[in-house]
Parts: C-alpha cells; structure tokens; sequence
C-alpha cells in the first residue's frame, strides 16, 4: 500500500529534479521530502532514484513507478469526487425493494418527487412480498424494503432491521355490481359468512382466514390468486367477493365492481424497513423522507 502523498511528493521530485526544487514547489522543507522518498522506497523494496554527478535519476523500480503515478493519483482524485457527490446528495444509489401495490402507488410519487429534488439519485426497484423481502433487506441485497403487517397475526421481523412505519392501509370488501349489501357504505365481515370468497397471496390469506375465525366462520375459498387484476375480474364475473387493500383499489377498480369498508375497520400497518448503519447513508435517508411524505397524504386509504 502506497501513500497518496508519497506518491504526490514523488512526481514533483520527478518534475522538479531534485530534492530541495521538489521542495520549494510543495512548500515543504528538504529533510521532509527526504524523509517522504525514503518511505516510500521502503514501501516499493527498492531505492526509486540514484545520484548522477549533482543530478538525480531513476532507478528500474522509479521508472516503474512514475508510469504509474498519474493514474495512481487519478484514480483517487476520481474515487475523492464520487464520494464527496455522494455524501452532498449529488449522486448514489438506492435499491428498493416494495411489494405489488405499494410498487404501483407510492413508489412512482416518491421516486418523482426524488427526481425533482435529487436528479443524481437513482433508485433499481425490485418487487417482492413479506417475509421474503425482510430476508432480502437483511442479507443486503437491497437497501430499503417496504413490506405490510397484519394486527392479529405473528410477524418474524430480523431483528437487525429498523422499522419506519409509513401508513395505515385500510381493507376493503369487494362485492359484483349488484349484490344486496353493495347498498351499505359498511359491511361486517359476518354478514358475508354464506359467499364464495377470492383469496389473494399467502400473507393476506392468513390474516383474512384469521379475521373470519375472529367472527365465528370459516371462508368458502372458491378461488386463489396473487394477480389483483384477476382478483377483481372474478369478483365482476360473480364468482365471489374478496377481501382487499386500498392501495390496490387507487389503482385498479373495475367498472363492475364495488367496494365496501369493512365494520368494524380493518387494516394493515405498511412500512419501509433497513438496517440500521443505511440510515447513515445520504442517498438512502432522502429516499426514505420522500416514501414518508408520499404516505403522510395516503393515511387511511
């Protein structure tokens, strides 16, 4: 390992010609730029010059090493600029991995709003559900990961993670166009005991079956799907109803779809997740504050 200021001393012997000339350039005295060469000599394992009647030269081991000098000491200029960009938020980057619908909501607004104030920033999204996302924030292959939580149902949580909660996302029932309690601004899960039902993934399967054993009954599943998409299409068809986001319904609603708080309300907490020494990092705590500003506005959707 060289010494960038040996190496800086070591051109300007170079350029100079001498010592005490490498000297007045630099502003130091003889002695320290002796004291510099010898360093760095013993750093390499060899003299790097050799003394010619009153002048200097090169040995093999100092030309060797000024051929290398420029790009040495570029390179860390080079490394010194990126840093400091990053550090003053004028460049970095942040990879984010969020769920569907929050990949669909939030994150679009956020990341315009990133645009806007950090043009250098750039975010790589990824898409993935709970808990293998809390897995993918933990073993560092992303830096935030956004992720829900249900109330009645145990969460494993790294626990090297930091928890930002970011909103309350409120569920809903989706019912056809048409059905009786479509009438009702509120609906209680009881009173839809009787229906076929539309499950989605695995994590909002286990809190709706938790819910409806909460109220006495278990579900009649007819169908079970990830897709949100093929979720509300059955529902329009009359081949159930459904138990769902609204994160989801602000970006999809079918025309022949209706949907209806449930009573008493239920929710799901939404929150972005990191390990703790990212919160240090500037590109990722700026991103983190735009998530936080985009879900102020969605409290309660």
């Amino acid at each position: 390992m060289f010494d960038s200021r040996h190496i800086r001393t070591f051109r300007e012997v170079i350029r100079a010609g001498s010592y005490s000339a490498a000297a007045r350039a630099l502003g130091y005295t003889q002695p320290a730029i002796t004291q510099q060469m010898k360093a760095l000599e013993r750093d390499v394992g060899s003299p790097l010059f050799v003394r010619v009647g009153r002048g200097m030269r090169l040995t093999e081991a100092g030309e060797t090493l000024s051929r290398h000098a420029d790009v040495i000491l570029d390179s860390i200029s080079a490394a010194r600029q990126q840093l400091n960009a990053i550090t003053r938020l004028r460049t970095g980057r942040v990879r984010v991995c969020a769920f569907p619908s929050a990949n669909a909501t939030l994150i679009p607004e956020a990341m315009a709003r990133l645009a806007a104030a950090h043009p250098g920033v750039r975010v790589e999204l990824l898409e993935g559900e709970p808990p293998e996302s809390l897995g993918r924030v933990a073993r560092g292959e992303c830096d935030i990961t956004l992720a829900f939580t249900y109330p009645g149902l145990r969460e494993e949580v790294p626990p090297e993670l930091v928890e930002i909660p970011l909103l309350e996302d409120q569920l809903t029932v989706l019912l056809p166009t048409g059905h009786p309690l479509a009438r009702r601004r509120a609906v209680k899960l009881a009173d839809l005991s009787g229906e076929r039902w539309i499950a989605g993934c695995l994590r909002c399967r286990a809190n709706f079956l938790h819910e409806c054993a909460e109220q006495g009954f278990a579900p009649d599943i007819a169908f079970t799907t990830d897709d949100n998409l093929v979720i509300q299409s059955m529902v329009a068809a009359g081949l159930g109803v459904a138990m769902m986001p609204g994160l989801v319904l602000s970006f999809l609603c079918h025309q022949k779809v209706t949907g209806r708080a449930l009573e008493p309300a239920s929710r799901r907490h939404v929150s972005a997740y990191v390990l703790r020494e990212h919160l240090r990092v500037p590109a990722t705590e700026v991103v983190l504050e735009e998530l936080k500003a985009v879900a102020a506005n969605r409290v309660g959707c």
